[in-house]
């Protein structure tokens, strides 16, 4: 190589790490389980991932050993902990601020990314206007996509008649059925109103804009509350089916019962958030014991017929 060819060789590698967005994966722990192991190292293992920030919010011994020893074999990997059981919303905002990176992609701990999945998310925000949210294609172990990877637009309204089956079952009311994961995927980008919390990506810009998690919610419902937030300020949510991830769920050793609970109190706080008129604002509060009820009798029914989840 001549000496005039060499600096414009440099440049050229400068350039392309200057264009390259430093990506960092935010992860929040909490009594995950076996499950950890494997999700942490499908992400140490994407070529695309710079950075990984793990906000441990209560591990027991063996986990947190086994955490900082990811720590050490990896330079990539930034453990926060200390602040105990701060919730998944609170827990993510301290990931987000600790984390370096120019996109932020938000996984959860039982959650598999499958090869060329963060890249795809980045080639769907590449470009677009602040704020977006793009979700990954969440599906189950066999291969079939998970309930809750695509969503409608999670009303009260909505809510109950997709509970009650009775979105499904009446023709004129199929729109307004929340699950759309026995629909066909689109073959592309697409933009729809809520996708999933266990595999996503914004730019810090994005997250900034709309200054991130809200920390009211302590566990469920916060990345349905984001989305929403995101179509408010006038953004865009995307679902890109090339971006795959594997999504265990219900492996944490945290009671169903509580989990169920939370996400009762979560969604009843997010009606009453969006209600608009008085009557709406009515509605949601007088709603919600009935959604935290209806909640929490979930885990006991799954009991009686034989289930865990």
């Amino acid at each position: 190589m001549t000496g005039i060819a060499a600096p414009i060789v440099a440049d050229i590698v400068q350039e392309t790490a200057r264009s390259k967005p430093k990506v960092s994966v935010v992860m929040v722990i909490y009594m995950t389980g076996d499950a950890m192991a494997e999700s942490l190292t499908c992400v140490l293992a994407d070529p695309r991932v710079d950075e990984l920030v793990i906000v441990d919010n209560g591990s027991s011994l063996i986990e947190a050993a086994r955490l900082r020893g990811f720590a050490e074999r990896d330079r990539r990997v930034v453990l926060v902990n200390g602040q105990g059981n701060v919730g998944f919303a609170k827990g993510a905002n301290l990931g987000a601020r600790r984390a370096t990176g120019d996109v932020m992609v938000f996984l959860n701990p039982d959650a598999f990314l499958q090869p060329g999945c963060v890249g795809e998310l980045l080639k769907a925000i590449e470009g677009r206007p602040v704020p977006c949210i793009v979700g990954g294609r969440v599906m189950n172990a066999d291969g079939s996509e998970q309930r809750g990877a695509r969503r409608g637009d999670i009303t009260l309204m909505s809510a109950l008649l997709s509970l009650s089956h009775l979105a499904k079952t009446i023709p004129a009311w199929r729109r307004y059925e929340v699950h759309w994961e026995d629909e066909q995927p689109p073959e592309g980008v697409t933009a729809i109103p809520t996708i999933s919390g266990a595999c996503f990506c914004m730019r810090r810009e994005d997250f900034e804009a709309v200054q991130g998690f809200d920390e009211s919610y302590f566990l469920h419902v916060e990345d349905v509350d984001l989305c929403w937030r995101v179509r408010q300020a006038g953004g865009v949510v995307l679902f890109q089916p090339k971006a795959e991830v594997i999504h265990l769920g219900h492996t944490s050793r945290a009671s169903p019962l509580r989990v169920e609970f939370h996400k009762g109190v979560g969604l009843a706080r997010f009606f009453r958030k969006r209600a608009k008129t008085a009557s709406q604002t009515l509605a949601a509060w007088l709603l919600s014991p009935v959604i935290v009820f209806t909640a929490v009798i979930r885990p006991l029914m799954w009991r009686v017929r034989g289930r865990t989840a």
